[in-house]
């Protein structure tokens, strides 16, 4: 439906589209036929993520909870993996450790009250290592990190065709003891949340959570200039 009020309103020469490479620009013509870039911020957002496939799959990706019992192959899992660690991390420490879980019997140990993990494909397990991770007060950063990890490794699951969900660990402590025992975890390794994935079984539709009074330029509550 948007792809077609686009292609109207070119038509009608309301609107102009231009192409460099992947990056599209756009005018939008009032009735006296002058330009108004402020008019068209929202359709020009709007369509850069329709063309632009990166910023599709992060704007179309959703937690998916319910699988099917088609297993996830070895390659996705890497792939998916492999993402993570091409996250971003203060100094490049790369203060982060992987756990990946097919087993089922162990899938269902994991679940506890989460039952989306037992019926997933795999469970990914984001974990910081302290031992990797920097001193003192910065040490935290590691949480940072492995969060960065866990969204990229999300997107790699979308990408795939695969639903994935983000369960949290970390900071709650009986959360962080109990995934900890079922995978046996030495004590610089600490389990910053649960991926469980799967081939989905729904097709949740995506949230908008766009929010323009979430937004400010230069400083707080300024607005765009």
């Amino acid at each position: 439906m948007r792809k077609m009020i686009f292609c109207l309103m070119a038509m009608m020469g309301v609107l102009t589209l231009s192409a460099q490479g992947s990056v599209y620009d756009f005018t939008v013509k009032d009735d006296a036929g002058y330009e108004s870039r402020d008019q068209i911020t929202t359709i020009e957002a709007d369509m850069q993520m329709e063309v632009n496939p990166v910023l599709s799959s992060i704007m179309t990706r959703t937690s998916i909870r319910q699988y099917t019992n088609e297993p996830v192959s070895k390659t996705d899992i890497e792939t998916m993996i492999r993402a993570g660690m091409a996250a971003p991390t203060a100094v490049n420490k790369q203060p982060w450790h992987f756990v990946a879980v097919t087993n089922k019997e162990k899938l269902a140990e994991l679940a506890g009250r989460r039952g989306m993990i037992k019926q997933a494909g795999v469970a990914i397990v984001v974990c910081g290592n302290l031992d990797k991770a920097m001193q003192g007060k910065a040490q935290d950063y590691w949480i940072q990190d492995c969060s960065a990890a866990t969204e990229n490794i999300l997107l790699a699951a979308h990408a795939l065709g695969l639903g994935a969900v983000w369960t949290g660990c970390y900071p709650m402590d009986d959360r962080v003891a109990e995934v900890s025992k079922v995978l046996k975890l030495p004590e610089t390794i600490v389990p910053l949340c649960v991926i469980a994935i799967g081939h989905p079984a729904e097709q949740p539709t995506p949230k908008d959570k766009w929010k323009s009074e979430n937004v400010s330029y230069n400083e707080f509550g300024g607005k765009a200039e």
